[in-house]
């Protein structure tokens, strides 16, 4: 079991591989736009999320292999008693009041017997006391008569079926606001729609303060200052390569895709609270067959509104597209969430900010182009706004610009406070006995 310290390390370079994967298959992207004049956003977003019911197949292959060998190698260990175990059921009663009802015997109901015999003899109640278990304990006892590995069938399937209905619920976030991104990159300026759509983290600042699902999404004034850092370095990063800063219908859609985007990632983490909790594979599956088989209507209705015709790739452009699909989708994605979940929310929005000075980066080291130093600059509160929310994470969220914001304070107000000249007992006596004189 990994500590705190080597979860919050171990999910940080997660996100960084991410960012490296996401910048990459961003140019991928924008060469199938532009070169292989495959301009198809909406055909683009449900393949790519359709190829997560892969994992579904993975999942169905290794299941039965890994319970094979389970069985061969199979041990059993001993478990230790806990103590409340002793004092469990009497302070959790698991059955109900109880209620009386007569016994029939031979006919005849009857609750008391005659005291007129006068022959001494054991007398039995007519009535018999029931208690009801309640819906889950009798699940429960049920599931204890059965053997270990019907029980284990059973457990397996109730599984899936709580993560089909997660998947259900959130599928549509994910595909909304993959969509609305690939759309603002083909109507907006590419480098203000990436500034727009950083702005993930500020919704999932206040949708994380308002639905938290960890400690670490509580709302401090330090992660206030980490986000506008962030925000900060950000605009100036953007503001060296933008020339056209006009607000179009692009960068209207990357103010969408950040909110659903920020609404996901909440969301899903507070329904599946802690990474133990959440088969992220066979979720993942579960949301590329939900978009497998929710999303392809609206195919005909983009090519009859004459929004997006309607068009399979050729050889080249699927070979790209798969590709793109398989590394900077089904890959990246699971690396991505399972890295918020090591970390938190904030962090995974905050790291998704990074692509901004690494996809500049990239255009520098390949295409040579040259950049202003206000894209160094800017790169600066980025990456410190990054190692900020983390340092608070390593240190349970306290808020120490808050209590430095209090001691500052403090310290003012006790300079404003007047000089009070204390005089001793004695100086005192001796000024009335002299007055008095």
């Amino acid at each position: 079991m990994l500590s705190k310290t080597q979860k919050l390390i171990l999910g940080i370079v997660i996100l960084l591989l991410v960012d490296v994967i996401w910048v990459s298959s961003s140019e991928l992207t924008k060469f199938l736009y532009e070169n292989e004049k495959f301009d198809k956003p909406f055909f683009c977003t449900y393949f790519k999320t359709s190829m997560f019911a892969i994992y579904l197949v993975v999942i169905g292959l290794v299941t039965p292999w890994r319970e094979s060998c389970e069985r061969q190698n199979g041990s059993y260990s001993v478990m230790d008693q806990v103590a409340d175990d002793e004092n469990y059921y009497s302070t959790n009663p698991s059955l109900s009041d109880p209620t009386f009802i007569p016994i029939r015997s031979s006919g005849a109901i009857s609750g008391t017997e005659s005291d007129d015999s006068s022959i001494r003899s054991v007398r039995f109640s007519k009535l018999a006391e029931v208690r009801e278990m309640s819906a889950h304990e009798a699940t429960e006892a049920l599931m204890a008569r059965l053997s270990y590995a019907a029980s284990i069938r059973i457990h397996r399937q109730k599984s899936h079926h709580k993560t089909a209905k997660t998947a259900l619920l959130f599928c549509v976030l994910w595909f909304v606001a993959n969509y609305f991104f690939q759309l603002s990159l083909e109507l907006g300026e590419t480098a203000m729609v990436t500034l727009l759509s950083s702005s993930s983290s500020l919704f999932t600042l206040v949708l994380a303060a308002f639905f938290p699902s960890a400690v670490g999404d509580k709302f401090t004034i330090t992660k206030i200052i980490a986000v506008a850092m962030n925000m900060g370095g950000i605009v100036t990063v953007t503001i060296s390569d933008i020339h056209d800063a006009r607000f179009s219908r692009g960068a209207l859609l990357a103010l969408f895709s950040a909110f659903f985007y920020a609404a996901y990632l909440v969301f899903v983490k507070r329904k599946s609270d802690t990474e133990e909790k959440v088969d992220i594979p066979l979720f993942f599956g579960f949301v590329g067959l939900w978009n497998l088989l929710l999303m392809w209507p609206i195919f005909f209705i983009l090519h009859f509104l004459k929004i997006e015709q309607f068009e399979l790739p050729n050889q080249n452009q699927f070979a790209i597209l798969f590709l793109n699909g398989l590394v900077g989708t089904v890959i990246s994605e699971a690396l991505w969430l399972w890295g918020c979940f090591l970390t938190s929310s904030l962090i995974g929005t905050i790291a998704m900010s990074l692509q901004i000075p690494l996809s500049i980066v990239f255009d520098v080291v390949l295409k040579r182009k040259p950049y202003s130093p206000m894209f160094y600059i800017g790169s600066i509160p980025i990456f410190l706004a990054l190692m900020l929310v983390a340092l608070l994470m390593r240190n349970d969220d306290s808020d120490p610009l808050m209590r430095l914001f209090k001691a500052i304070y403090r310290k003012l107000c006790r300079c404003r406070k007047p000089n009070i000249v204390r005089i001793n007992d004695e100086e005192q006596q001796e000024s009335l006995i002299s007055s008095n004189d």
